[in-house]
């Protein structure tokens, strides 16, 4: 299994952009399709944003297409989540998991077996 150790988070104004990263260590990194989740208080997990092992395909969710972009370097074991024009709506613990499989139709969090322990991003209107 691969562990995973998020960072990067933070408190910011509606409008700014932030980066959080993803360090992996463990299991070899390159073999693992990254997502990228995050849970609001009272609401469930969902999803943010997924890139395969290679980084030639990524899935984003509805609400954060043209805002965010998953990226990743398997020579630093890190994956990145850039985040611009932040809306008060993003505010919510962002996770990092790792999973085998890559759907073409979208990510399922039942896919991730390894999860990091979450950074919070809080956007200030």
């Amino acid at each position: 299994q691969v562990q995973l150790v998020e960072s990067g988070g933070g408190l910011v104004q509606a409008g700014d952009s932030l980066r959080i990263s993803c360090a992996a260590s463990g299991d070899r990194f390159s073999m693992y399709v990254m997502g990228w989740f995050r849970q609001a208080p009272d609401k469930d997990r969902e999803v943010v944003a997924g890139i395969n092992w290679s980084g030639d395909y990524t899935y984003y969710t509805d609400s954060v297409k043209g805002r965010f972009t998953i990226s990743r370097d398997n020579a630093k074991n890190t994956v990145y989540l850039q985040m611009n024009s932040l809306k008060p709506d993003d505010t919510a613990v962002y996770y990092c998991a790792a999973a085998l499989r890559w759907r073409v139709d979208g990510l399922q969090i039942s896919d991730f077996g390894s999860w990091g322990q979450g950074t919070q991003v809080t956007v200030s209107a």
